[in-house]
């Protein structure tokens, strides 16, 4: 029997049309304090609404783990018990924790999980007008001290050793729970997307037209400006910690919601550090690390992490990048 030529011409396209038919979706929500917004494309709006509420669930189970702020999690249990006994965690409480004294050992007590305990001295509302006294800094950050955070992997605990020490996520949290959004989006088969954790973003594959991801890096000193646009068309991320949007000014002179852990004073140096690498969590930690550690020994941090890249944007204007 012969076939028609034209009706197998006809079948083809049509196939072919009906393979690469694709959605892009976005749906913006409140997580973890702040709004994530999460695009992924997929096959069609009904599988891309269903895969996107997926990563919505593991964000709040990671949520429901590591937040000091609700009182049932595996870290609220941890800040409730310290000075008094180990708490027992799951696996994934221990990673990210060593994650985070990781980048406490490498940038010598600039980041600390345990500056959560520091008291609020410091407001960034406009209404202060003079700098907190000696006496109320070095009280404010007496429980700090990430060297207290008893960590025992073999076991799967945690002790604060001292009493009034509280233990957080908020440097790196969000950027964890970005990176771990995309991988299960990557597992059930998305090939593309972008998971925005509130300027902690994770891309991978492209958008729906094979255009790359462009994400705008913030110029304060210029409203609406932007001092590099990135293009991602892989597994990449990129966060940006300032002190553009949190701050006090006080007598000329801005200090920014990131405090030095050791110090207790606001950071100075830097007005914005964007770091540009693969993981979401890692760069949320160089660039919170960056702000405290300033110019100079924040580029010598670098250098040794050459997979990750920086931008640095200083008070007077300078912009200072490796890429």
């Amino acid at each position: 029997m012969k076939r028609n030529p034209l009706i197998v011409t006809i079948f083809t396209l049509l196939f072919g049309i009906f393979a690469s038919a694709q959605v892009q979706e976005t749906k913006t929500t409140n997580l973890m304090g702040s709004v994530f917004q999460i695009t992924i494309v997929d096959k069609d709006s009904s599988a891309a609404h269903e895969k996107i509420e997926k990563a919505i669930n593991e964000i709040e189970r990671i949520e429901n783990l590591i937040s000091e702020w609700r009182p049932q999690t595996q870290i609220s249990n941890v800040n409730n018990s310290a000075g008094i006994s180990a708490v027992k965690v799951d696996s994934e409480v221990v990673a990210i924790t060593q994650k985070g004294l990781y980048f406490s050992e490498i940038t010598k007590g600039a980041f600390d999980l345990s500056i959560v305990a520091m008291d609020r001295i410091w407001k960034f509302d406009g209404t202060m007008t003079e700098l907190p006294s000696k006496r109320e800094i070095r009280k404010s950050i007496a429980k700090v001290n990430y060297k207290n955070i008893f960590l025992d992997s073999k076991n799967s605990t945690i002790f604060l050793t001292e009493k009034g020490m509280k233990m957080g996520f908020g440097s790196i949290g969000k950027g964890y729970a970005a990176d771990k959004a995309r991988t299960l989006m990557q597992a059930l088969g998305v090939k593309s997307g972008m998971i925005n954790a509130a300027g902690d973003i994770a891309t991978w594959g492209t958008q729906m037209d094979g255009e790359p991801w462009r994400i705008g890096v913030n110029n304060p000193f210029e409203t609406g400006e932007t001092i590099e646009i990135l293009e991602f068309s892989s597994d990449k991320a990129v966060t940006t910690s300032g002190n553009y949007e949190k701050f006090a000014e006080i007598k000329g002179k801005r200090y920014s919601h990131i405090i030095n852990p050791k110090t207790g004073i606001p950071s100075t140096d830097l007005t914005s550090v964007t770091i540009i690498g693969k993981s979401a969590e890692m760069c949320n930690g160089f660039s919170t690390s960056i702000m405290v550690l300033g110019r100079k020994k924040g580029i010598k941090l670098m250098r040794k992490n050459p997979e990750y890249h920086y931008i640095i944007l200083t008070n007077d204007g300078k912009v200072i990048k490796n890429f």
